[in-house]
């Protein structure tokens, strides 16, 4: 039988994938999650860890990360993961403390986070489809085996309809907030 309140939980979990993976894009502020998944080589090689699991980070500001060690041991090693990301921060120490700026973004980046913006998006729309062809399908091996009536597969596949495009919506919310966030200065 087609459930759809699992279909919409299939749907609200593609939905939050690509909010996630709109926070990893860099936009005028700095935000934690710009670093959390950053690998770190710690406690001389012996274990490969993200930032999150080894540091606290916080807003200094709104171009500076802090980053503070749950363990200070690691500080060292934090400090060249981060020095060594493709981001571009400038590291400074101070104690236990790490703090990450981010430089401006120049127009060229702005563009190209866009971009990535619209890319992400789309990729989370065409999951919405394929989830979406999925049950359609579903239902309409159910209408073959007699299981439902032509009444029942159509009034299933409008309520399909209705809620893949509530959740496409919300998509192209995220992904308009997330341009707003990047083109600004």
């Amino acid at each position: 039988m087609v459930d759809l309140n699992s279909y919409r939980s299939q749907l609200s979990q593609t939905v939050s994938r690509t909010e996630d993976n709109l926070h990893t894009i860099r936009t005028g502020r700095a935000s934690g999650a710009l670093i959390e998944n950053i690998l770190v080589s710690a406690y001389g090689g012996a274990a490969s860890l993200k930032v999150i699991e080894l540091a606290s980070i916080t807003n200094e500001g709104p171009q500076t990360l802090l980053v503070s060690p749950f363990d200070p041991a690691v500080t060292a090693d934090l400090e060249k993961a981060l020095r060594e990301s493709s981001l571009g921060l400038s590291i400074s120490v101070s104690g236990n403390q790490i703090r990450a700026k981010t430089p401006p973004l120049t127009e060229e980046q702005r563009q190209k986070y866009t971009k990535l913006v619209s890319e992400f998006a789309e990729e989370g729309r065409e999951r919405l489809r394929r989830e979406r062809d999925e049950i359609r399908k579903t239902v309409k091996t159910e209408l073959d085996k007699k299981l439902i009536t032509q009444d029942e597969k159509y009034r299933l596949e409008a309520e399909i309809d209705k809620i893949a495009k509530e959740f496409t919506e919300r998509i192209d919310e995220l992904k308009k907030r997330k341009e707003q966030e990047v083109m600004t200065i």
